[in-house]
């Protein structure tokens, strides 16, 4: 077999054109899924994969990144995040280096916010040259809302008190929930059939980014910038911002301000003014709409050739050597301490104190035993000694005394049993039961 002699890889260059390749062609990219196998090393960065039914992936958020994160990131939670595909070089695994993490829930309506936002921007509907200025005399204004909100009532009262003469006409309209935008969409289209009214008021009062989602449309986007009559946008608070405001000739903050806004009073410098920093900040978006893609595609580029990603990688290795490490000890530990143990229940088998315990305790137990065989013995002699002193006594010459008998013996001591052993003036000891005689023989019978 005959061997290239070119493109022979080594495993870290192609390793390394492989990240290259997925951080080239991918680029930045969202992702929902769920959270397991989090980890927070010492070092500050985050380890997790991100897994739906059938499928999961590694990722990697670091340090620099997660601090701004609201929340602590938990097993078993949905979220949505945003970042990089790029490979892991040592171990050859592909990863996910994430920039940003939301909730899943609000996640995916600013994602979806984002994504059309910056869809619109691409295809025009926010350039300044296409706004149309407000009409000079205003007579009548047509009102887009709810004809019993809030918003209605505050757009009224403004023009009742800063221009009376001002004719209003209300086109009714769903301002929230599945059927809003549809609503909207039909008084739109019959407020440009009927042409009867010099600008229109698109308005709502405040409430969270699902309470205005109506607002967020793209076929809401396309009828007003198709609109023959201008529009006004004034949905929500001031910190409210929708997709029908970048779309809008003119954006006010609030209904009340939309309102002001198309009347005149002593302060028509105050509403030059006012459509003058509308149309500004509405241009100031388009341009930071326009730089943000850019700097994105910049960033893109950059991430491509950045160091900071070497450092990364190098990051990751060594917190997941420190890992490594840690599980190895605990798990040393772990096997030390049982041997510790049965080290411990061996050596408490083989103590000499249970020996001495048991030594004592047959000590104690054959200790009562001969004691109380030795009782039993002197019992039994007891009793023998009682019965031989029984039978002794009964062939005792002392219980022959004490049946009245006497006993004779002569100077020497001799037990005299014969009368013939006895000479005349022999002295003779008599021994009664109670005491003795002394006599002289002086006749032998």
């Amino acid at each position: 077999m005959q061997l290239p002699k070119n493109n022979i890889y080594t495993v870290s260059r192609l390793n390394g054109e492989i990240r290259q390749l997925l951080e080239g062609q991918l680029g930045k990219i969202w992702l929902n899924g769920e959270i397991s196998n989090f980890s927070a090393p010492g070092s500050g960065h985050w380890y997790l994969t991100l897994k739906d039914s059938r499928s999961q992936i590694r990722c990697a958020m670091f340090r620099g990144r997660n601090q701004s994160v609201t929340f602590r990131p938990a097993n078993g939670q949905q979220v949505l995040v945003r970042g990089t595909i790029s490979v892991y070089e040592p171990r050859g695994d592909y990863q996910l280096l994430i920039e940003s993490m939301l909730p899943a829930g609000d996640g995916l309506l600013a994602q979806q916010y984002e994504a059309l936002k910056m869809q619109l921007a691409a295809q025009g509907l926010f350039a300044q040259d296409t706004k149309r200025p407000l009409p000079d005399k205003i007579q009548r204004i047509g009102v887009i809302t709810s004809p019993t909100g809030a918003a209605i009532r505050d757009v009224l009262h403004v023009l009742a008190r800063r221009d009376p003469s001002i004719e209003v006409v209300i086109y009714p309209a769903q301002v929230q929930g599945e059927a809003a935008t549809q609503t909207i969409i039909q008084a739109l289209n019959i407020a440009n059939r009927r042409l009867e009214v010099d600008v229109l008021l698109l308005t709502r009062g405040g409430g969270s980014l699902e309470d205005l989602w109506c607002f967020n449309s793209e076929a809401l986007a396309h009828a007003i910038y198709n609109s023959a009559l201008p529009v006004v946008s004034a949905v929500g608070h001031e910190v409210d911002t929708t997709i029908a405001d970048y779309v809008a000739d003119v954006r006010a903050p609030t209904p009340s301000a939309g309102a002001e806004l198309l009347s005149k009073d002593k302060g028509n410098k105050l509403q030059k003014l006012a459509v003058a920093a509308s149309r500004l900040q509405t241009g100031w978006d388009h341009y930071h709409l326009k730089s943000e893609r850019r700097l994105n595609l910049l960033q893109h580029r950059l991430t491509l050739q950045d160091p900071v990603r070497t450092l990364q990688q190098l990051a990751q290795g060594f917190d997941e050597m420190q890992l490594r490490l840690e599980g190895a000890l605990a798990r040393r530990l772990s096997q030390l301490s049982l041997r510790q143990q049965k080290l411990a229940g061996r050596l408490q088998q083989q103590s000499p104190r249970h020996r001495l315990e048991a030594g004592q305790s047959r000590l104690g137990y054959l200790s009562r035993n001969l004691n109380e065989a030795m009782m039993h013995r002197l019992e039994k002699a007891s009793e023998k000694l009682q019965h031989q002193a029984g039978m002794l006594g009964s062939v005792s010459p002392l219980g022959t005394l004490s049946r009245g008998y006497s006993i004779t013996s002569d100077a020497d001591g001799q037990v005299l049993d014969d009368a013939a052993k006895v000479r005349v003036g022999d002295t003779l000891r008599t021994r009664l039961k109670q005491g003795e005689l002394q006599s002289t023989v002086t006749k032998v019978l």
